[in-house]
């Protein structure tokens, strides 16, 4: 799989959204290689990460967030399940789930209902471990201050707007894969 001819299909090569999203997508796929590399026990799919990481956020061109040059029309947080929609389009329905579920640590069809987000009535967890490496190294990079990698002290403080029950997910993670 040619990762970015992929992201090519949607994106203007060279294009300031362009290089926002693969750069961002590369250091989220580097840091889940790490975790991998360093955890051989845990059996990960390398070649499944490299795709699927570098894919996850796919569906960003359709929302509408100028700072990062997205000019589509829906809330940002549409982006997972949107990416996924696009990748099972093209065939591709395991790297799919890995848009829908990568953002916090994972949105409950509990939450989505009672905050009353603009997403589908299901549970938007990962659920393999390539996903929760991805959602895991996800959560260190912004595509607001591309090639930083915030502190495990800054992401908790990103994701207690998510809720404490994504902090603990968070920790939980820290615990497994670094």
């Amino acid at each position: 799989m040619n990762t970015l001819a992929i992201i090519e299909n949607f994106y203007k090569k060279d294009s300031d959204l362009y290089n926002i999203l693969v750069h961002h997508s590369t250091d989220v796929t580097n840091k889940a290689l790490s975790v991998a590399y360093i955890h051989p026990e845990l059996d990960i799919d390398v070649q499944f990460v490299k795709e699927a990481a570098m894919l996850h956020d796919i569906g960003i061109f359709l929302t509408n967030a100028p700072s990062i040059h997205c000019y589509g029309i829906a809330p940002y947080i549409c982006h997972g399940y949107l990416g996924r929609e696009i990748l099972d389009k093209l065939g591709y329905p395991d790297h799919a789930l890995v848009c829908e579920r990568h953002t916090g640590t994972g949105i409950s069809q509990e939450d989505i209902i009672a905050q009353k987000l603009p997403l589908p009535h299901r549970d938007m967890y990962p659920i393999s471990v390539e996903e929760q490496v991805i959602c895991f190294a996800d959560c260190f990079f912004s595509k607001t201050n591309i090639g930083h990698e915030k502190s495990i002290d800054e992401v908790k403080k990103s994701l207690f707007k998510f809720g404490e029950h994504s902090v603990k997910q968070f920790e939980e993670w820290v615990k497994a894969f670094l």
